[in-house]
């Protein structure tokens, strides 16, 4: 499927909110097919699912805060742009692959491409890394490492995925991407907003001298 071609419409009419269809531990994929839900490919795109909620969380922070720092509008573009991603990316996972349409949604080399444009833009103006940053610094920073490591462990139920099913390669290198750029724009949103980083010092642990607390 060309690039330049639409999605499928989705055509979801969401009545009730609850149907019983998964009491007994059990749900659909695309096409109606009933599985488990703590089988890998659930496993996968719920995953998806949370970092999309964490995301969101962490575009709220932004929101917030760009009435004093209007320069994070970037960042909160950006993020409302991902959310859409990914649930593109949803949609893939929760579909069998012999039930893949061409017009399914789903993620494209484009929006790997996009992502490495993003990471390389945003980490221009940063200052050079001499270790480990530690999650924290501003609220949105720590709403990034959040989404870091959410998006690390979907690539490891993806990953995990694979041994019974193939996935399209962008899948996998979309969120490897995605966390790589998560690190990066909480580092730039700290940069933006003023905020130093904490770096990992080894040696501020209690077994070490710069550790101990005085008494």
């Amino acid at each position: 499927m060309a690039d330049q071609e639409r999605f499928a419409t989705p055509r979801v009419a969401i009545g009730r909110v609850y149907t019983r269809g998964g009491d007994q531990g059990e749900t659909s994929l695309v096409g109606g097919a009933r599985v488990r839900k703590d089988c890998r490919r659930i496993a996968a795109y719920g995953t998806v699912d949370e970092l999309n909620a964490f995301i969101g969380a962490a575009r709220v922070a932004v929101d917030e805060a760009l009435s004093v720092h209007p320069g994070l509008e970037r960042l909160a573009a950006i993020l409302l742009r991902v959310q859409h991603e990914l649930f593109n990316l949803g949609a893939i996972l929760a579909t069998p692959p012999e039930r893949v349409r061409a017009d399914q949604p789903r993620i494209r080399a484009a929006e790997v491409e996009r992502l490495e444009h993003e990471i390389d833009a945003l980490r221009a103006p940063l200052p050079a890394l001499r270790s480990f940053v530690l999650p924290g610094g501003s609220r949105i920073g720590a709403a990034m490492h959040l989404c870091r490591t959410v998006c690390r462990r979907a690539e490891r139920h993806c990953v995990t995925l694979t041994e019974e099913a193939p996935l399209e390669a962008e899948v996998l290198a979309y969120l490897n991407r995605l966390g790589d750029a998560c690190f990066v724009w909480g580092r730039w949103a700290d940069h933006v907003q003023g905020v130093a980083e904490t770096l990992w010092d080894p040696n501020q642990a209690a077994s070490s001298a710069g550790g101990l607390n005085p008494r």
